[in-house]
């Protein structure tokens, strides 16, 4: 179980973080959106904030904060360039996988690094062929004495440039049945003979932030980066690290959802046809009281799927609800924004096309909206099993 955060211990902090995205981030993103810039002058800011080591136990150097505090952080930073959010959303995953499974020496090398930000972490577990299907990876890690030998490939990975250690989920059996057991999860750092960066890809939005290959080819890593010393814990350990993953791009969606109906209540207000303002029609004021009504919906649901995970409780079924609602409500927003604005909102020269495009991300990432409702019936079903 997490402590709590003080409400006044969580507004300063909101206020530093309001503070960095207007002096900061607001000036650069538009442009650094647009050219695909990644923004390294923003990185001593952000390890001044403690933001690599939001969730990190105090012990190590992180700022042990609770997730509910996580999520309005991400929202906030999400409010100003959701790209940003990027660089510490799957180092978040990295680390809660080490302070939860990770051994005492695991904990104690990597974690104060990671909570400093010298440590900047990602999950490497997507794979051409495995997406939703984390069980059909391909990638392998062979013990050699006192190494592994780790072969493939892993796509569509956060941070895969900049980033310098990940979370690497490869499989130590590929024979055993069923197959999630076979699913180990090492601690990867660059640089390391037989790995490269791959192809960097392109995106629609989610720019400014690398998202690429990673390769291995008979590339050795120390036996001792298997997280906690155990074979085939894998598969658990980064689907428990998702829970968190999932409650952090929920809270983006909500801080891209508000960001569009942010900007849809102000141009509301200055445009004016027939004579007065738009947001005086009766059409636009469905289309605000509707947005605005989701957003806050979707915003008590990512409260509430953190909350369960600070108690210590299973909370997959919360999160997956939260990520669910909150990504579609985001699509749903953005898009309702751009009709406001009408013909402005399509110009690049406005920031709600931006908010459009990064809309799908939330939808697709950490596990597709498919995925996340076949989670949800499951979890439903076991919990309402008809008694024989």
């Amino acid at each position: 179980m997490i402590v709590k955060t003080s409400e006044e211990v969580q507004n300063q902090i909101i206020h530093l973080i309001k503070d960095f995205i207007k002096k900061d981030v607001n000036p650069i993103a538009t442009i650094y959106e647009k050219d695909n810039i990644y923004p390294h002058e923003l990185i001593p800011t952000m390890q001044e904030l403690g933001l690599f080591g939001i969730t990190i136990p105090e012990k190590y150097g992180g700022m042990g904060l609770d997730f509910t505090t996580f999520a309005k952080i991400f929202e906030e930073i999400s409010k100003g360039w959701m790209s940003l959010s990027g660089i510490i959303g799957t180092h978040h995953i990295l680390s809660h996988i080490i302070s939860t499974y990770g051994t005492d020496e695991q904990k104690n090398r990597v974690l104060p690094k990671m909570a400093t930000g010298e440590i900047r972490g990602g999950l490497a577990l997507t794979e051409s062929e495995a997406g939703s299907d984390s069980q059909n990876i391909t990638t392998t890690a062979i013990k050699d004495g006192e190494e592994y030998i780790i072969n493939g490939r892993k796509m569509y990975i956060t941070n895969g440039e900049h980033g310098n250690a990940f979370a690497l989920v490869a499989k130590t059996d590929t024979d055993i049945s069923p197959r999630h057991k076979g699913i180990s999860c090492f601690i990867f750092e660059k640089p390391s003979d037989g790995f490269k960066v791959g192809q960097h890809l392109d995106k629609l939005g989610y720019r400014g932030l690398d998202t690429c290959e990673l390769v291995f080819d008979n590339c050795r890593i120390p036996a001792d980066s298997l997280i906690g010393g155990v074979e085939g814990k894998g598969f658990g350990q980064v689907m428990n690290g998702l829970e968190t993953g999932r409650i952090n791009v929920a809270a983006r969606a909500v801080g891209v959802a508000q960001a569009a109906l942010d900007s849809a209540l102000s141009y509301s207000q200055r445009r004016e046809t027939f004579g007065k303002p738009i947001a005086q029609h009766q059409a636009i004021q469905l289309k605000l009281a509707d947005m605005a009504t989701k957003v806050h919906a979707a915003r008590l649901m990512v409260y509430d799927a953190a909350d369960k995970k600070d108690s210590g409780l299973r909370n997959d079924l919360e999160a997956s609800m939260a990520k669910l609602f909150a990504s579609e409500i985001c699509g749903e927003v953005t898009m309702e924004a751009m009709r406001v604005h009408g013909g402005a909102g399509y110009i690049k020269d406005l920031p709600i096309e931006r908010y459009y495009r990064d809309a799908p991300l939330m939808i697709i990432g950490e596990g597709t909206n498919e995925i996340m409702k076949l989670i949800i019936a499951r979890r439903l079903l076991e919990k309402n099993k008809l008694q024989e």
